[in-house]
């Protein structure tokens, strides 16, 4: 048998106070796709980093092609064909497309930059992976499909042996993820091993060929993929037998607190009607691009509106931004937690009591020994791993960043929640915790408005659902009423009732 792709042995590696990766082993061969899979803060993403060359290993060993590797930054583990697309992003915000996916292996012709053959690469580039992309657009002005989209064309523009691919599918069109398979399976066939970490399960069983859970550091088992079932790999990943992962919502909407009318915003948005009651989830649904995060946005007053009202129990609200917006009751959470959600290089308890400081005043100063028994609370609530409130944000996975983020609602007393994608990115077990999460906020009669681009969580938690089709409302149904081929119908532009009456007329005429 020829030697691995990749292969790492009894691999550790230490942070203050956290043994991340406990003497873990793990192989990867020629034209294969392994699914590496646990729950955030499992020891994924440290493993990752360690093999695409951003951390150093306190102990165990690399080899690559059979041969013994030592890495002491990215440079030398892309010399050695390791390449890497991560969750986050690791763009230039201020520089083109372009000027990112060459960015430190710039062509140069007779020591100038050959600024031509780079664009006439990115190009080809661009087209193979069926990415609709201005080279020369400014990366910070895209957005965050589109900033995946150059992540993952840039780990494209090398010769590479491994490829790492951290959750590549968070942010594309079901069109575009069906092309990232067909690629994927291409490099298979030219002998390219493929590390994939994924928490949608739909996706495992696609493209993977086996399966190695890691729970809390260590290596718990590698299967073949046909032998992973969901149950089985939830099992393994929690250490706990598998339990259902939506919960089960009793609490029946109450009063109108919420109230939409005719909403337009500078953004595209147009004549969106709707109302959110008390004690109600409201879903949001739609397909990339179709406005639905700008419906929280322009609520929170991150989006110009231009006409139309916003009623918050049957109140006005006039002029609105975020601060008013907060004063008001209402709290939304983005979609982009490191762009906009969090301040990575701050603490765990400023980034939750950030939104809340007036409460913990005390003549003119902050009463850090409240401060600090409220976070410790929320950590203990939402089982923020590790529990330590003085850890920088940016340390911990992105499940638990996650959870830093929405702890912030748990502070003050807000009347109407905005969640876009809140389980985007996340875990089986953190999404739980998300999910249980806006099941106390309803059942304590807050209203809930939820913006999810994933079907299931649509039709498991939600008691209304709005679908949105080119900035406006195609349709609003109620919950039990809603299915999964009535929304995907609305999604593409359809009226449901109609669609369904043509669809008869023409089976009867055939």
């Amino acid at each position: 048998m020829p030697d691995p792709a990749l292969k790492v042995t009894n691999i550790t590696k230490r942070f203050p106070g956290v043994i991340a990766l406990d003497r873990v082993s793990f192989e990867l061969n020629r034209g294969e796709v392994h699914i590496l899979f646990g729950e955030n803060g499992a020891g994924k993403s440290t493993l990752t980093k360690i093999i695409a060359g951003s951390y150093i290993p306190d102990e165990g060993e690399i080899y690559v092609n059979g041969e013994r590797a030592t890495f002491r930054n990215p440079y030398d583990a892309r010399t050695m064909g390791i390449s890497a697309v991560y969750q986050e992003f690791s763009l230039v915000p201020q520089l083109t497309v372009l000027e990112n996916l060459f960015l430190g292996r710039e062509t140069v012709r007779r020591g100038f930059l050959d600024t031509e053959s780079m664009r006439r690469r990115a190009t080809e580039a661009l087209e193979r992976l069926d990415f609709h992309l201005d080279p020369g657009a400014r990366v910070g002005d895209l957005t965050r499909a589109e900033r995946q989209m150059v992540e993952i064309a840039k780990a494209f523009q090398q010769k590479m042996s491994v490829l790492i691919l951290d959750e590549p599918t968070a942010s594309l069109t079901d069109k575009e993820v069906v092309k990232l398979f067909e690629i994927i399976r291409k490099l298979k066939s030219d002998g390219v091993g493929i590390v994939y970490i994924s928490h949608r399960m739909e996706e495992l069983k696609k493209i993977g060929d086996r399966i190695t859970v890691l729970r809390d550091g260590k290596h718990v088992a590698t299967l073949d993929m046909a032998d992973a079932d969901e149950k089985r790999l939830i099992s393994l990943m929690t250490g706990r037998e598998y339990a259902e992962i939506f919960p089960p919502i009793t609490h029946q909407p109450g009063v109108p607190v919420l109230r939409v009318e005719s909403l337009s915003t500078a953004s595209g948005l147009r004549d969106i009607s709707f109302t959110v009651r008390a004690g109600e989830i409201f879903g949001v649904a739609g397909l990339v691009g179709a406005g639905k995060s700008r419906v929280g946005r322009a609520l929170f007053g991150l989006e110009k509106i231009e006409a139309g009202k916003v009623l918050l129990h049957d109140q006005p609200l006039e002029k609105i931004s975020p601060s008013k917006a907060i004063a008001a009751g209402i709290l939304y959470f983005p979609a982009d937690r490191h762009k906009e959600g969090l301040v990575l290089c701050r603490s765990v308890k400023e980034n939750q009591t950030l939104a809340a400081l007036p409460l913990f005043e005390k003549r003119l100063f902050i009463d850090g020994r409240r401060e600090r028994s409220t976070v410790r609370s929320l950590i203990d609530k939402l089982k923020i791993r590790p529990p330590r409130i003085d850890q920088t944000v940016n340390d911990l996975s992105g499940g638990n960043q996650q959870k830093v983020m929405l702890s912030r609602g748990l502070t003050r007393d807000i009347k109407v929640f905005i969640f876009d994608q809140a389980s985007c990115g996340i875990d089986v077990g953190a999404k739980r915790d998300v999910y249980h999460l806006l099941k106390d906020h309803a059942e304590k009669g807050a209203a809930v408005i939820f913006i999810s681009s994933e079907l299931p969580e649509i039709l498991h938690l939600c008691h209304t659902v709005m679908v949105m089709h080119a900035g406006s409302a195609c349709s609003i149904m109620p919950g039990r009423e809603a299915t999964e081929e009535k929304i995907l119908t609305s999604c593409f532009g359809y009226d449901y009732g109609r669609f369904v009456m043509r669809y008869e007329r023409v089976r009867s005429s055939a």
